[in-house]
Order: C-alpha cells, then sequence, then structure tokens
C-alpha cells in the first residue's frame, strides 16, 4: 500500500534534493553492488537516485542514496526487496525468518522532529507504514548524528523510510552537522614465539585468547600461520608487528 501523499510536503517548485545514509555490513553492500555492479547499476537507472557506497576498509559501510524523495523511495523500494530475498533464500527455508532490518543515520538535531511531541509523531509514521522505527537515544561516535533503526517488511520499510525524508524536509538540521565515519579494522601487534601467539596492549606482551585469534584471523584473512616468516630465537611476528625472541617479554 502506498502512503506517500499523506505525507509529502508542498512545494511550487523543483522537487528537493535531500541525502539519505545508511549503515550495513559488508554481506549486505556486497548484494546490493552485485555481480560486476549490475545490481547497484540497475538501482541507479531505475531509480534515478544517486547511490554511492563508502570504502571497503571497514566492517561498517555507509550507503548514502540522493535525490528527491519519489528517487529516494524507488531506490529504498529495490534495495529493501534485495535484502528481504536473501533473508528469504537463506538457509532452513521452513524455519522463521527475521524482518529486513536497515539502520539510517539522522543528524540528532532532526530527531526530536521526527519523534514528534508526546512521541505522536514517530508513532504517525509507525501507523501508516506498518513498520517498527527505533530512534537510538546515544549519539553515533565522533558525529552529531544518530541511528534509527527501522524493521519490517521490504514495502514497510520503503514506506517508512519516505516518511522519515518527509520529516526532515519539513525540518532541517541546525547548526554544523558532524557525519558518522566508521573507523577502519585494525588489528593489535601480534608476535608468536615458543609456539605461542602474543598480543601487546600497552607495553607488555601477553598470551592471545583463542578468542582475539579468531578475531585478528578473521579481519587479516590469515589461512595459515605457518606462512609468517620466521624471526629470531624461533618467534614470528605478523606484518607490521615487532617480533620478540622466545623468553623474552616487551617491556
Amino acid at each position: 500500500m502506498d502512503n506517500r501523499n499523506s505525507n509529502t510536503p508542498s512545494s511550487d517548485g523543483p522537487a528537493p534534493t535531500l541525502t539519505v545514509r545508511v549503515i550495513m555490513q559488508g554481506k549486505e553492500v556486497g548484494s546490493i553492488i552485485g555481480k560486476k555492479g549490475d545490481n547497484i547499476k540497475k538501482y541507479r537507472e531505475e531509480s534515478g537516485a544517486k547511490i554511492n557506497i563508502s570504502d571497503g576498509s571497514c566492517p561498517e559501510r555507509i550507503v548514502t542514496v540522493t535525490g528527491h524523495p519519489d528517487t529516494i523511495y524507488k531506490a529504498f523500494g529495490m534495495i529493501s526487496k534485495k535484502l528481504e530475498e536473501d533473508i528469504l533464500s537463506g538457509p532452513n527455508i521452513n524455519a522463521p525468518k527475521p524482518p529486513v532490518t536497515v539502520r539510517l543515520i539522522i543528524p540528532a538535531s532532526q530527531c526530536g522532529s521526527l519523534i514528534g511531541k508526546g512521541g505522536c509523531k514517530i508513532k504517525e509514521i509507525r501507523e501508516v507504514s506498518g513498520a517498527s522505527i527505533q530512534v537510538a537515544s546515544e549519539i553515533l561516535p565522533n558525529s552529531t548524528e544518530r541511528a534509527v533503526t527501522v524493521s519490517g517488511t521490504a514495502d514497510a520499510i520503503t514506506q517508512c523510510v519516505y516518511h522519515i525524508c518527509c520529516v526532515m524536509l519539513e525540518s532541517p538540521p541546525k547548526g554544523a552537522t558532524i557525519p558518522y565515519r566508521p573507523k577502519s579494522a585494525s588489528l593489535p601487534p601480534v608476535i608468536f614465539t615458543g609456539g605461542q601467539p602474543y598480543t601487546i596492549p600497552g607495553h607488555m606482551a601477553m598470551q592471545a585468547s583463542p578468542h582475539e585469534m579468531a578475531k585478528m584471523a578473521h579481519l587479516a584473512h590469515i589461512s595459515h600461520i605457518g606462512q609468517m616468516s620466521p624471526l629470531l630465537g624461533g618467534a614470528q611476528a605478523l606484518p607490521g608487528s615487532a617480533a620478540i625472541p622466545a623468553g623474552i617479554c616487551c617491556l
């Protein structure tokens, strides 16, 4: 059901342009881009919106959609349906499926208008769209923005995003906005000595836990520890880390 007309800002001039930013994980982004970029090219052409994706060195990626509300509506319609298809085609077909969830990034100064007096506006958007919508109480790190999480069917999310866009146009952000930028995945220094891995928090070498090693192996795409070059006294080190001979602590 299309409920866009009930919340469209009136304008006698050209349709206003808006930018909506979304936090996504790498797997979701890969699905949106598609093989050789076929999906994202299709979304751009059919919606008329500009769709850009942030650098791939971070676990979190930012998908930026720019256009007037109708083009954003079309773009999110296609993006949400793709995310829904991925969920429905996943393993355990007969098991209950979670709803589609997207995390929008909204300037904190606009969140009050989105919530409305006594929560009336956010309640209205929930009722009109059928989606669940939650505004985070905390500011995203090193920014002046908050995450707004929207969950539901693909259609419900598309409707909800459209109405959020209308609120953003009616109530522009106040003051300067510091955008949220995900941090790159960073690896702590790690050494191997005497056949044991050690991390170096601060200035003291400590034996790495299995959880730490699994995380570091995942981030660095380490397939075989044996590929590392042997160093002094049987010690081994990852690229960029210091080697410490066996039996010696880094103080």
